[in-house]
C-alpha cells in the first residue's frame, strides 16, 4: 500500500503541471494568437507521446497487428466521441451549444493523454519506483501547454471562471485513474493486452490532436510561427523522452 502511495504521489506531478497551465490561461490576456499557439504545440506533444513512445511498445510486441488494429479502433472510438460531444450539447445545451463542441474534445483529449500518462507511471513503478519517477518527470513540460490550451479554449468560449477551475483541477483524476488500474490490474496482464489498451489510447489521442487541437487553431486566422510551436510541441517531448526516458 505504501508503494501504491508512492505512485499517487508521482502522479501528482503531472497533475500538478496541468493545472498550473490551467491557471497561467486565466492571467495570461486572452488572446487568439497565443491560444492558437498553445494548440499547436500540445497537438504536436500529443503527436510526439503517440509517435515516439506509444508507438515503439506497439511496433516492439509480438503479433503486432492486434495492437495495430486497437490502434484503428482508438481512432473509431474518438470519432464516436466526437459524434456524441456534438449530439449532447446540441440537443441539450441550446442552440449555441454545438459551437463549443470543440471545446469539450480538447478537454476530452487532454484527458485521455493525462490517463496514458498514468497508466506509463503505475506500470513504469511496478518494474521500478525510480523509473516510475522518471517517467512522472518527463510528463510535467508536457502538460503545461495542455492545461493552458484546454481552459483557453473553455474561456473563449465564454464557459465561467468558477466551472473553468473546477474543469481545470478535474483533469487530476484521469491520470490517478489511468496510475491506479495500471498498477492494480493491467500489471498482472500478458504484454500483449497492456500493448494494445496502449494502441487504443493512442488512437484517440492522435485523431484528437489533428482532427480537433488543429482544427479548433485553425478558426482563426493563422501565423507563420504555428506550424513552428507543432513541431516544437514535438521535439519538446522527444527531448523529454531522451533525457528522461
Amino acid at each position: 500500500m505504501n508503494e501504491y502511495l508512492t505512485v499517487l504521489a508521482l502522479t501528482a506531478l503531472p497533475a500538478a503541471a496541468n493545472f498550473a497551465g490551467g491557471l497561467l490561461a486565466e492571467v495570461v490576456p486572452q488572446s487568439d494568437r497565443v491560444l492558437r499557439l498553445a494548440l499547436h504545440a500540445a497537438a504536436g506533444i500529443v503527436i510526439g507521446v503517440v509517435g515516439i513512445e506509444l508507438m515503439e511498445q506497439v511496433l516492439g510486441v509480438g503479433r503486432p497487428w492486434i495492437p495495430i488494429l486497437a490502434l484503428v479502433a482508438g481512432g473509431a472510438v474518438a470519432v464516436a466521441l466526437d459524434a456524441a460531444v456534438g449530439y449532447v450539447r446540441g440537443r441539450f445545451g441550446g442552440a449555441d451549444a454545438a459551437a463549443d463542441a470543440g471545446a469539450w474534445m480538447i478537454y476530452l483529449g487532454v484527458s485521455v493523454d493525462l490517463f496514458s500518462d498514468g497508466v506509463l507511471i503505475g506500470a513504469g513503478s511496478t518494474l521500478s519506483l525510480g523509473l516510475g519517477l522518471l517517467l512522472a518527470l518527463g510528463q510535467v513540460p508536457a502538460d503545461v501547454p495542455e492545461g493552458f490550451a484546454t481552459i483557453a479554449t473553455f474561456r473563449r468560449e465564454g464557459v465561467p471562471r468558477r466551472r473553468r477551475l473546477l474543469l481545470s483541477a478535474s483533469l487530476a483524476l484521469p491520470i490517478l485513474l489511468g496510475a491506479t488500474l495500471s498498477y492494480w490490474a493491467v500489471r498482472g496482464l500478458p504484454d500483449l493486452y497492456k500493448v494494445s489498451l496502449l494502441a487504443l489510447t493512442a488512437g484517440i489521442l492522435l485523431t484528437i490532436a489533428v482532427e480537433e487541437m488543429v482544427t479548433q487553431a485553425h478558426q482563426t486566422p493563422d501565423s507563420r510561427w504555428d506550424s513552428l510551436a507543432l513541431v516544437g510541441g514535438f521535439a519538446l517531448f522527444a527531448l523529454v523522452a531522451v533525457y528522461f526516458g
